[in-house]
């Protein structure tokens, strides 16, 4: 991780395996707001929940403009990076690399499934600084999203801020509780 960035600078892309109409993708781009000016997103069209690290290599890959800074790939999380990379943000990579927010734990062997790491993990690969984050939950009940988006910015920040080696993928949970449980 880059010691010390200044966020409010940072060109940040965002991205998820849950879908472009996700919420928890609607709120990394508040956190993600809250942070700095420059905020990309670069999501699937639709769900590619336990779609891993794999690539679509015989489909085409079908990029679609939704606003300014905002696409929608039908593919991959993986494909969302590097469509990212070789297309929408060509003309300068970015800062950091924000995947998630996840609807539901990405811990354990999970981790080897989710398209949520898979994409912070190309992220890292490609030498950006990328960090998944998840909003736990009880199956069957409602992800408390408001916990990821009051905690995350500082969650973020502090992680930005220490002495992480390169080439380090990041993976943040945040509990099943309202945030004012949270201790």
């Amino acid at each position: 991780m880059i010691a010390g960035m200044d966020l409010s600078r940072a060109r940040i892309l965002i991205t998820n395996d849950d879908g472009i109409n996700a919420p928890g993708l609607k709120i990394l781009e508040k956190i993600a707001k809250s942070l700095a000016n420059e905020v990309w997103t670069v999501a699937p069209e639709t769900e590619q929940s336990g779609a891993g690290h794999s690539l679509t290599l015989t489909d085409p890959l079908r990029l679609r403009k939704i606003s300014s800074r905002k696409y929608a790939v039908q593919g991959t999380p993986t494909d969302c990076v590097m469509m990212a990379m070789s297309q929408v943000m060509a003309d300068k990579r970015p800062d950091l690399l924000l995947s998630g927010v996840n609807r539901g734990a990405n811990m354990g062997e999970d981790v080897t499934y989710s398209g949520t790491i898979a994409a912070a993990m190309e992220g890292t690969l490609l030498g950006i600084p990328a960090i998944a984050l998840s909003q736990v939950f009880e199956l069957g009940g409602t992800p408390p999203w408001e916990t990821a988006e009051r905690f995350a910015p500082a969650v973020i920040e502090c992680l930005l801020h220490c002495e992480i080696p390169a080439n380090t993928l990041i993976n943040v949970n945040f509990p099943d509780a309202p945030p004012d449980q949270v201790t």
